[in-house]
């Protein structure tokens, strides 16, 4: 008999690390309960879920959590927050209390993160973040978020840590990026209009694995002013497999 379970158990065992890393997407909603009749305020969390291999999953979860939490979260105590549902009711309820204070002043505050798998190897997994958010103002502010996974481990990977020489790979993105933007070469980067901080060129805050090859995406104010939009370019990867610790 306690052969028999000792083996049910191995079983077990081995058909558990046998399963693949998969995602499934959830979706959650909430909307102010104070009556209005246009821009009624709401917000719409779609994100990706990891599943199946329960310390990688858990670990890319938390993260990808953690994100999203720093995008819409606008309450003091953030320790009461610590699911996608008591997030989404935080952010309805930041706004239902400054109704109470300024009822005149608040209107159509929004929050619309769609989170998904955009690419996946035997490696990394990269999840891309598509956040908006609209709490007054002039305007709202949409940008993208990358997220980018060691597969086996489920940990985060920093963009420093993505290349072999982050050093090499700026200076041969910088190239790249003053070709694509008519930079001349000895000018200032910042010569045609761009903001970049101390007029020094910089890697994206947010790089992406792409079908098309490796993608430095810039949001608004990261290289340019609102008006001039998000910059982006992509290095094909025959051209920076060279410069890569993951492929």
């Amino acid at each position: 008999m306690k052969n028999y379970i000792f083996t049910i158990l191995l079983c077990l065992i081995f058909t558990s690390c046998k399963k693949e890393l998969s995602f499934e997407n959830e979706t959650f909603e909430e909307k102010s309960t104070i009556p209005c009749k246009n821009d009624c305020p709401d917000i719409t969390i779609e994100v990706p879920i990891a599943k199946n291999k329960k310390v990688v999953a858990d670990s890319i979860n938390k993260k990808v959590f953690t994100v999203i939490k720093e995008i819409i979260y606008f309450g003091e105590d953030s320790t009461k927050v610590n699911d996608y549902k008591s997030l989404s009711k935080s952010f309805i309820a930041s706004y239902e209390e400054m109704h109470q204070k300024f009822p005149n002043d608040t209107f159509g505050w929004e929050g619309k993160i769609t989170g998904n798998v955009e690419f996946e190897s035997e490696q990394i997994v990269n999840i891309k973040i598509d956040h908006y958010t609209f709490t007054g103002g002039a305007h709202g502010y949409q940008g993208f978020r990358s997220l980018l996974f060691n597969r086996k481990t489920g940990k985060f990977i920093f963009n420093k840590d993505l290349f072999k020489n982050e050093k090499e790979f700026k200076a041969f993105a910088e190239k790249e990026f003053r070709a694509k933007y008519h930079i001349p070469e000895k000018a200032n980067i910042n010569a045609t209009g761009l903001m970049f901080e101390n007029d020094k060129f910089q890697l994206s805050q947010n790089i992406f694995y792409t079908s098309e090859g490796l993608l430095l995406y810039y949001n608004s104010y990261e290289a340019a002013s609102y008006a001039d939009g998000p910059k982006e370019i992509v290095f094909p990867y025959d051209k920076v497999s060279k410069y890569l610790k993951f492929q």
